[in-house]
């Protein structure tokens, strides 16, 4: 009878709780039958709630980048459940002891920080991912992936294989919380539905991948086996089966923001500022559906929270590109980028209201803005030019696309209208061929239609790798709600790598060299006329083991006269009491020789720097005639506590004539920044940078001598004379923003001059400004 009873008891009691499945992306178990929970957790970064024994195990982390293929070095098991609300991530990470990098960084800043990276294909088209990431501290970043919309590598660092990095521009809501443990760390991630686009379908599936970046070594470990090589990331990723049930609530965001400002500047009687009345603006963000959102803005606040940091002009013929920062813009802005830059947000200037729809449907992803910019952005300064921007893309066969864009600024009976199209096709597992042609129509006292078009065919292999590109801009194109660098030319451009992999444990881990071929002619010229510009670049670059990258490149070039760059231009020749104007006709050629180095150290726990130098004999392009060149870059970054950050840099562009060895131009740029981070919400920052240039009085070096005039507007030639400029602006800001749209931030800044560059002597104030901004999110 005892027995019996016993055995009854043990009938009733509850059956031990079911192991968590386990998904192994070293075996290929890539798709996970995610469970559905009814139940809320505390995000704090302890994985100690019921629900997480039942979650979903992530395991078998391979190692990505800098080599792929080979089993992660350090253990990484994800957790992974959603509830009717929203998604989780728990991230337990392994790590030896003291080799974890975590300080309390600001948001989207954790290039020097250990994280995990999740990458949620809400549309499951193997195209475009949103990614969220997050340090072992929770700290967040995030941004946005969409495939074949950036080139890899280029420039001296040569084609680079492997994933494109994500967009960090935009920022979504989720919440975060991680701890450091006794053997590495761990994070818990809770990403809303409200943040995100996806299908209305009942039920849906969903691409993951996971990365984990371990900053002791310099390597990523990815969850999927992925491969370097290839043309998508995104088509590797593993798949989350069967979400069901999703019950995101009402999509509706508001944002009221208040700003107010007071410029200051020098005044009869001393100094004076110009303070209105307080603006009040701002922001709505309507889900219509689950996969499309309208967002819309009324006097919105486009300061800038930190100014644009000074850039080197290479060729006074190609323009300087500025990212866009301003918050309205940034949302969904991954979803307008397109070849060649046809849209570019910044040319709205000051817009009074605007409106954006963007989004997913039948496999076309729509984005379309509609803006009214203010008057002082007009030709007139008295008109309100009106932007219409759309850009559609259609999901086409394997993981290509064709894309349409179209823009319009019409401002007093004037116009600009740009009409392309696009395709983005990958082929043969590594081959990609991107195509755009389009056509613009420009009306001001006339109407001008012109074409551009522009052809690129790419190789991803892991040993050899080649990029072929062409590009046509006919001197009437014009594209003014975009950024086109340099116009009026035809540009061609032929890249070819090979890439060597160094033993496993071995001293270096990747060696790749690169020969560019690069050619530029005049639009009308192209292939059947002389280049302006030929260069014959070597490129070599490497990795080794812990982070450390080292880069050298040669240089051969030759540059023809540009007769139209120097239109302006003439010489100056005294005869008695007489100036007699000569033309300037410049050397014919100008062959270039030029070296570079480059380095960069892995992000130490404290340090981490880069090193960009160039020397050698190059153009002149004051003069026309040949130079030597110094062009430096060092940037460094210390971090002496978890909360402090300093960020230097300094740029030195030089050029010694080389008939004299005197010096016709120097520019130098030493920028400071100091962020201390009190809490993850709470930040102080002061930014110092220096623009120091002086240029000596123009001569026709190395032909005539004589004294270069320059025509001025008004068709009169004034003498190039010696000219020297010296700006120091201090930016200070104090930034409490606890989630994207709720902040604080309260700014002072000024500018100050002094006759001689970096002397910090006789520094007089030209101008400084006071700001400050509220605004606050109300969720539905």
């Amino acid at each position: 009878m005892i027995l019996a009873a016993v055995l009854g008891l043990l009938a009733l009691a509850p059956s031990p709780a079911e192991a968590p499945p386990s998904y192994s992306g070293r075996e290929s178990r890539l798709r996970v039958a995610l469970p559905r929970l009814d139940e809320q957790v505390t995000v704090d970064g302890v994985l100690d709630e019921p629900a997480w024994e039942r979650a979903a195990r992530l395991i078998g982390f391979s190692e990505y980048a800098p080599v792929d293929g080979r089993p992660a070095d350090e253990e990484t098991e994800v957790l992974v459940w959603y509830s009717p609300s929203a998604i989780h991530f728990g991230v337990r990470a392994r790590a030896s002891p003291g080799t974890v990098r975590a300080s309390l960084a600001n948001r989207d800043r954790l290039e020097a920080e250990d994280q995990v990276q999740i990458f949620l294909d809400t549309f499951h088209d193997a195209r475009q991912a949103l990614m969220f990431a997050v340090n072992p501290l929770g700290v967040q970043a995030d941004g946005a992936l969409i495939e074949g919309t950036r080139t890899q590598g280029g420039s001296f660092a040569g084609l680079a294989s492997g994933r494109e990095e994500p967009d960090l521009s935009p920022d979504f809501v989720f919440d975060s919380k991680g701890r450091l443990t006794p053997d590495g760390f761990e994070v818990e991630v809770r990403i809303p539905f409200k943040s995100l686009r996806y299908p209305s379908a009942a039920r849906q599936d969903w691409g993951l991948s996971v990365i984990r970046r371990v900053q002791s070594s310099g390597h990523d470990d990815s969850w999927t086996p992925a491969r370097r090589e290839g043309t998508s990331f995104l088509a590797q990723a593993g798949t989350l089966d069967g979400l069901s049930d999703l019950r995101p609530g009402l999509i509706l965001d508001l944002n009221p923001v208040v700003t107010a400002k007071a410029d200051g500047a020098p005044a009869a009687g001393g100094w004076g500022y110009d303070s209105g009345a307080p603006e009040v603006g701002g922001n709505v963000r309507w889900g219509v559906t689950s996969n499309l959102t309208l967002n819309g803005t009324v006097n919105p606040d486009f300061s800038q929270v930190e100014a644009d940091a000074s850039q080197f002009t290479f060729d006074p013929r190609s323009a300087l590109f500025f990212p866009e920062k301003r918050p309205f813009f940034l949302e969904g802005i991954e979803q307008f980028a397109t070849p060649n830059n046809l849209i570019y947000t910044r040319r709205v200037v000051a817009p009074l209201g605007a409106a954006r729809l963007t989004g997913k449907a039948a496999g076309t992803r729509v984005a379309a803005l509609v803006a009214v910019d203010g008057e002082e952005a007009s030709a007139s300064g008295r008109d309100h030019p009106l932007f219409g921007i759309v850009r559609l893309q259609r999901d086409v066969f394997g993981h290509s696309r064709l894309g349409l864009v179209y823009t319009d600024r019409t401002e007093a009976g004037a116009s600009n209208r740009v009409a392309a199209v696009d395709a983005h096709l990958a082929f043969a597992s590594l081959y990609t061929l991107d195509l755009q042609g389009g056509l613009s129509r420009t009306h001001r006292e006339d109407v001008r239609t012109a074409p551009l078009w522009y052809a690129v065919l790419a190789r991803n292999g892991h040993r050899l790798g080649f990029r072929y590109a062409l590009t046509g801009l006919h001197p009437d194109f014009r594209a003014e709600s975009g950024f086109i660098s340099r116009g009026a030319i035809a540009h061609a451009n032929l890249d070819h790598r090979v890439t060597f992999i160094g033993a496993d444990r071995g001293w270096w881990e990747s060696l790749s060299s690169d020969v560019v071929f690069d050619g530029v002619w005049r639009y009308h010229d192209f292939a059947r006329g002389p280049a302006l510009e030929r260069k014959l670049h070597f490129n070599n670059n490497v990795t080794f083991r812990g982070g450390w990258k080292a880069g050298a490149s040669v240089l051969v070039e030759d540059f023809a006269y540009d007769a139209e760059l120097y239109a302006d231009y003439a010489l100056a020749r005294r005869t008695g009491a007489s100036v007699e104007i000569l033309p300037f006709t410049g050397t014919p050629h100008l062959h270039n020789l030029d070296y570079v180095l480059t380095g960069s150290t892995p992000d130490f726990s404290k340090f981490s720097g880069t090193l960009e130098y160039i020397w050698g004999r190059d153009e002149n392009f004051f003069e026309w005639s040949a130079a030597d060149i110094t062009y430096l870059t060092l940037t460094a970054d210390w971090r002496p506590t978890d909360q402090v950050r300093v960020s230097a840099q300094y740029q030195l562009q030089g050029f010694d004539r080389r008939s004299d060895g005197s010096t016709v131009g120097l520019r130098r740029i030493p920028r400071l920044k100091v962020e201390y981070q009190l809490t993850r919400s709470i930040f102080f920052r002061v930014v110092g940078e220096y623009d120091a240039s002086r240029r000596d009085a123009l001569r026709d070096d190395s032909r005539t001598e004589l004294p270069i005039v320059i025509r001025d507007p008004a068709g009169v030639y004034q003498p190039a004379l010696r000219e020297e400029a010296n700006h120091l602006r201090v930016d200070w800001l104090f930034s409490y923003q606890p989630r994207p749209g709720t902040v604080v931030f309260a700014g002072y800044g000024t500018m100050l001059t002094e006759p001689e560059g970096l002397r910090f002597r006789e520094l007089r104030r030209a101008s400084d400004g006071f700001f400050l901004k509220v605004s606050y999110l109300f969720r539905m």
